[in-house]
């Protein structure tokens, strides 16, 4: 049992940072091609915040403190929201015709850091807060290890399941398939500049 746990969570943990690792592959490239430095460092800041989210997230499963969620989702919603910076600074380089692309990109990034902030953020943080008053003595990493390989209750109760249905939902569907789709995407590419007349260069 305790190796089926680990193996799950350990395939789900690599998951997500490849994940966010073809976002940053993704800018950096549109960024070198467009000369955008802010696309740039957002690009090189993605994967180190998405593996601090990670750490979090397996001290928050062991030692069963949501704080760990809260900031680990919290995480998520701001590289998003970077995503978003880094593709409306590179907006004006790329070419006409690939910005359609660009702006459902942003939307989507929009919509999923207002899920974040104004949803999922908020629940953890609440389950932290209950906690707290109730003064819970949370796991110790150890303890909260043994704990997830010995101790499993299979439930259906919907009264278990009816917080976690909607991101469970659209963590097992929506990135699976927009992970394939970014290895199908045309690369970004800087619109291609206009030649200067040789009197323009002049006048410069």
């Amino acid at each position: 049992r305790a190796y089926l746990v680990i193996s799950i969570a350990t395939v789900a943990t690599v998951a997500e940072l490849a994940f966010a690792a073809q976002w940053a592959l993704l800018l950096r490239h549109a960024a070198r091609d467009s000369g955008s430095r802010v696309a740039l460092g957002v690009a090189g800041a993605l994967l180190p915040l998405i593996a601090v989210a990670e750490l979090c997230s397996w001290h928050a499963v062991l030692t069963t403190s949501n704080l760990g969620h809260a900031i680990e989702e919290s995480l998520w919603g701001l590289c998003a929201a970077s995503i978003a910076l880094g593709l409306l600074a590179i907006w004006p380089r790329v070419r006409p015709q690939q910005r359609p692309l660009l702006a459902f990109w942003c939307a989507a990034a929009a919509v999923y850091v207002a899920y974040m902030f104004a949803v999922d953020v908020p629940m953890y943080w609440a389950r932290w807060l209950a906690d707290e008053v109730q003064g819970r003595v949370y796991l110790s990493l150890l303890q909260g290890a043994v704990d997830a390989s010995t101790r499993w209750t299979v439930t259906d109760s919907w009264d278990v399941w009816k917080t976690e249905v909607t991101w469970m939902s659209l963590y097992f569907s929506l990135p699976v398939w927009l992970s394939i789709a970014l290895v199908h995407l045309p690369r970004l590419r800087a619109a291609a500049r206009q030649p200067v007349s040789r009197h323009a260069e002049l006048a410069r």
